[in-house]
């Protein structure tokens, strides 16, 4: 967390004097403390979290290079002697999640200048450190021992519903604090629905089934997708399958320091396209993960983010065609010095169920 601490004030726009850091995931990030409750401030010569007497305690405990103080009576009056006793005149504010009613709440309330920024600690999220990337690999370890342990109970007559419960029951009884995302179970003609939630639909036999789920361990997020067949494959299961395996195999062998988002993207998408279904993939290649299952970096067809050791992001290929259904393969991975490493280890073969 000292680390975290020094390299934000090296980021800070020069504009401000501190920052104000309200987002849940940033305020964890930065302090360590997990509360649902703070108000964090860092300035080149200050570190401040505020919150109430639910927990006080917990703050102290968590975020040890930090002043905690209780913001009871009065939050604003706490605030404003806090920022004074800083000398803070110019205080930054996350501009891209405080809401225009919170904004004018402490535009009415504080005594400094307001100034909006953007990204600043995003960008430190970006790159993971060790511990982080132990926590991801282990919540992907979770997911996947899930997964096999409930692959004998997917079969033609149960409902989509029914293996989203069991994949989370088991991610839950296996260590994972809750749930990344709510899980995708999309069978048949819905596999096609690239986030297709969980519905009553009874899979059956002949029917492609996407899974799309992660779990959390120690506050980080893991992400990852199978695609199976219930039953026997079809010819035409077989070769959108392919299609889909390969490109996600060629994208991630594309990984590596330097490379740009929107390059990685695009060998998953030539190899889709060629095959005359560049229509029928129409998202992003892949995102970030970390405290959040969608941060940055992008691997889109857009990004222009440059990726660097640290980083980690899915490679999420998929074709999906309406009313016949759909194939996502997704992995997650690591950007290392010379390409990546795979979280994953679970089979990306196809699979009949």
């Amino acid at each position: 967390m000292v680390t975290r601490l020094e390299q934000l004030r090296q980021v800070l726009p020069v504009e401000v004097d501190a920052i104000l850091i309200l987002k849940p995931d940033n305020r964890a990030y930065i302090t360590g403390f997990t509360g649902s409750a703070g108000y964090v401030l860092v300035g080149k010569n200050m570190a401040s979290i505020l919150t109430d007497f639910r927990y006080v305690e917990q703050a102290s405990a968590q975020a040890t290079e930090f002043t905690c103080l209780d913001y009871a009576p009065s939050l604003h009056d706490a605030l404003n002697k806090a920022l004074n006793d800083g000398n803070i005149t110019k205080l930054g504010f996350e501009s891209d999640f405080v809401t225009f009613g919170n904004y004018q709440t402490l535009k009415e309330n504080l005594v400094v200048e307001l100034v909006p920024v953007t990204g600043a600690v995003e960008k430190l999220r970006m790159v993971k450190d060790e511990a982080e990337l132990s926590y991801m690999q282990k919540a992907t370890e979770i997911a996947e021992a899930a997964l096999e342990m409930i692959l004998p109970k997917i079969k033609a007559g149960v409902s989509e519903a029914y293996v989203a419960l069991e994949l989370e029951v088991a991610m839950r009884r296996l260590g994972g604090e809750r749930l990344a995302f709510d899980s995708i179970s999309a069978s048949g003609p819905r596999s096609s629905l690239p986030h297709g939630r969980a519905s009553e639909r009874v899979i059956q036999t002949g029917d492609f089934l996407t899974l799309d789920f992660g779990a959390v361990y120690n506050g980080y997020c893991c992400d990852m997708t199978r695609s199976f067949v219930i039953g026997t494959a079809s010819p035409e299961q077989e070769k959108i399958y392919n299609i889909v395996l390969e490109a996600q195999r060629a994208a991630l062998a594309a990984v590596r320091p330097g490379i740009v988002g929107k390059d990685v993207d695009k060998v998953a998408r030539d190899i889709i396209s060629a095959a005359g279904y560049g229509e029928r993939f129409g998202h992003g290649l892949g995102h970030g993960v970390g405290r959040m299952v969608h941060e940055g970096p992008s691997a889109g067809s857009k990004s222009e983010d440059i990726l660097q050791p640290g980083m980690v992001v899915t490679i999420e290929p998929g074709i999906y065609i309406p009313e016949w259904g759909g194939v996502r393969i997704e992995d997650m991975v690591v950007v290392t010095e010379n390409g990546y490493r795979n979280f994953n280890r679970f089979s990306k073969e196809l699979i009949c169920l």
